[in-house]
């Protein structure tokens, strides 16, 4: 009995943990209250195909998150949800006249199967500016009441159409998300795959 006793101590302080852990993280690097008012409970896990992962403000590098991540939270496989990914700090956290920058945005996903979602915007890692410090790049998980119909406009990971100036907290209020469930962040700043990421999209920097 004492064995069941002290599992359950285990798992009472480690979701403690956890919640105080993101709630601070998110406090300290002002993505509450820049991005959202109040933090997730719940951390998101982050893996990029180069071995990096998020980890509640870690550095990392534009190189290493060119690629979409894996992405995985605590979810009710019989709920739907929307995940996204945000840049506060366009394009510089000093002067930020075109916050929020959307990265990635997915809806309708069953579960936690994010490929099986309905892709709003496509995924576009991580380029800040030369010279304009380092970014937060925060991701955030909302539970849907239920299926949802977006008016948003698609974007392919080809475009940057209608990615400047987003609001995920105002996006959650129009379709009534609710606070985000799970989160995460890092912190990227310029390195020589952004010269090369914008040229894709006929930029020189």
């Amino acid at each position: 009995m004492w064995h069941f006793s002290l599992c359950l101590i285990c798992i009472t302080v480690g979701v403690s943990a956890q919640i105080s852990n993101v709630d601070q993280a998110m406090k300290n690097q002002q993505v509450v209250p820049h991005v959202i008012p109040d933090a997730p409970k719940e951390i998101i896990q982050v893996n990029y195909l180069s071995g990096a992962e998020a980890l509640l403000g870690n550095e990392l590098t534009p190189t290493q998150v060119k690629d979409q991540p894996s992405v995985s939270w605590n979810a009710d496989p019989s709920s739907f949800y929307t995940l996204c990914l945000t840049d506060p700090d366009a394009p510089s956290r000093a002067e930020p006249t075109i916050r929020e920058w959307r990265h990635w945005l997915v809806g309708n996903i069953p579960g936690g199967n994010v490929n099986m979602g309905e892709t709003l915007t496509g995924y576009i890692g991580s380029g800040p500016p030369p010279k304009t410090g380092l970014h937060r790049y925060v991701f955030l998980v909302y539970k849907q009441p239920c299926k949802l119909s977006f008016d948003e406009p698609r974007e392919s990971n080809r475009s940057i159409e209608h990615r400047e100036k987003f609001s995920i907290n105002k996006f959650a209020l129009k379709y009534n998300l609710g606070t985000p469930v799970a989160g995460n962040f890092y912190l990227a700043q310029y390195d020589d795959y952004v010269r090369i990421l914008y040229q894709q999209f006929g930029i020189n920097l």
